[in-house]
């Protein structure tokens, strides 16, 4: 319900915005304006989807001879201590919990063109137990939101573009990033916990934390003082052996097992192609209503009213140019790539706009286009609280990023 609003809100914002364009400053293009942004994005979505067809296909075919061989049951086994807590739900050895850690670990190394498919795969085995098929379950909601959140451990394509971009060290936003994207997990976790009365203090969990933590300053002390460009080989050679490696285990312990792994193959590509025209009015519907929303010029009178009322409050209002990043970013991951790189051409890549614009980009994601792909995968009509969740953990990811820039950054919080 909540996005249906969200949906209809867009359009109607946007077409009253349109109107007093009209009538009174005299634009006679706001409308072929929208309208043309509405056609292209309806476009756009289409080709995401017809683009995701063939890491789709080959994804959920290797996820299949990994099911079949049992290597996916495996995964669940290693998880169940601390996904049991996260997803009540879900049974010990339920091959969801197999893909879902297989999902956050592609996300955090950055690796989209592998976790996109992986978590499909994941949403439709929880659709699986939902005894209610339209309706998101406990555990669709908190698999969807802990992807809202966006953990990644390094922000790769942030780096190459801040490189691009002319920056004398483009790997300095590495660790705020890493912190503001844990801080965005965690939100979104304790958010979806609170609605479906998970209690968190549980040691699986904050051993998970934990060990999260430890992980993070394994990386500072690994990582922080290398030059950027080996940061982005090594993350970039680490990414590729291990999906490499997936490949080569489940291929391997799948013939192992005696199972026909090309057959099991094609049965698993043929679920990646169905999936991904499924998606498709999905995309489209929320891709168009964004379109509608920014075209007329909305994202600039939010970002301007915050502005106003910052500087209202006597804070310093530095951060207000990166803030359109971390608005398209919930909306739009392509739109806050590019708003990302023309707010370091304006104020420079080693600008304090510029290093904010980086770590909101490295550290939030896009709530809308996820939950329009995930759940449009497995034909959820009703996500019930995951919209608002996973606003509490891009809100919270956003607030955190123009924090941490401070900190680290030099400009004094007034």
């Amino acid at each position: 319900m909540a996005l249906n609003y969200v949906w209809i809100g867009f359009f109607v914002i946007a077409f009253v915005v349109a109107l007093i364009k009209l009538i009174f400053f005299g634009d006679t293009t706001i409308f072929t304006n929208v309208v043309s942004g509405m056609f292209d994005s309806a476009k756009t979505g289409a080709e995401i989807s017809i683009g995701l067809i063939g890491i789709m296909t080959f994804w959920l075919g290797i996820m299949k001879i990994g099911e079949r061989a049992g290597m996916i049951t495996l995964f669940a086994k290693g998880v169940a201590p601390f996904f049991g807590k996260l997803f009540p739900d879900v049974p010990k050895n339920h091959p969801a919990n197999g893909s879902i850690i297989m999902n956050f670990s592609a996300n955090m190394l950055g690796l989209d063109n592998a976790a996109t498919p992986v978590g499909l795969k994941a949403m439709k085995e929880l659709q699986d137990i939902n005894p209610e098929k339209d309706t998101a379950s406990n555990a669709q909601i908190m698999f969807l939101v802990l992807n809202t959140a966006g953990l990644t451990l390094i922000p790769t394509s942030v780096i190459a573009l801040r490189m691009a971009n002319g920056a004398a060290n483009p790997a300095d936003i590495f660790i705020p990033s890493l912190i503001g994207t844990f801080i965005s997990f965690i939100s979104g976790m304790i958010a979806v916990s609170i609605f479906q009365k998970i209690n968190l203090f549980k040691l699986p969990v904050l051993l998970f934390f934990g060990g999260f933590i430890t992980l993070m300053a394994g990386l500072y002390f690994w990582l922080g003082n290398l030059p950027p460009d080996q940061i982005q080989v090594f993350a970039g050679l680490m990414g590729g052996i291990i999906i490499f490696s997936v490949i080569i285990l489940f291929i391997t312990y799948g013939a192992a097992k005696k199972v026909n792994v090309y057959e099991a193959f094609i049965d698993g590509a043929k679920e990646g192609f169905s999936t991904s025209i499924m998606i498709i009015p999905f995309l489209i519907a929320i891709l168009v209503a964004i379109s509608a929303f920014r075209t007329t010029g909305c994202m600039d009178y939010v970002v301007n009213a915050v502005g106003s009322l910052a500087a209202a409050c006597g804070l310093d209002t530095s951060f207000v140019p990166a803030l359109p990043v971390g608005l398209m970013k919930t909306l739009s991951g392509g739109g806050a790539r590019g708003l990302m790189v023309d707010v370091m051409k304006t104020y420079g890549a080693d600008s304090f706009e510029g290093r904010l614009a980086s770590i909101i980009q490295g550290s939030t994601e896009t709530t809308f286009y996820v939950l329009a792909v995930y759940f449009g995968s497995v034909d959820i009509k009703k996500p019930r609280y995951a919209l608002i969740c996973g606003l509490i953990a891009d809100l919270t990811g956003l607030i955190a990023a123009i924090i941490l820039a401070y900190l680290f950054f030099g400009h004094t919080i007034k």
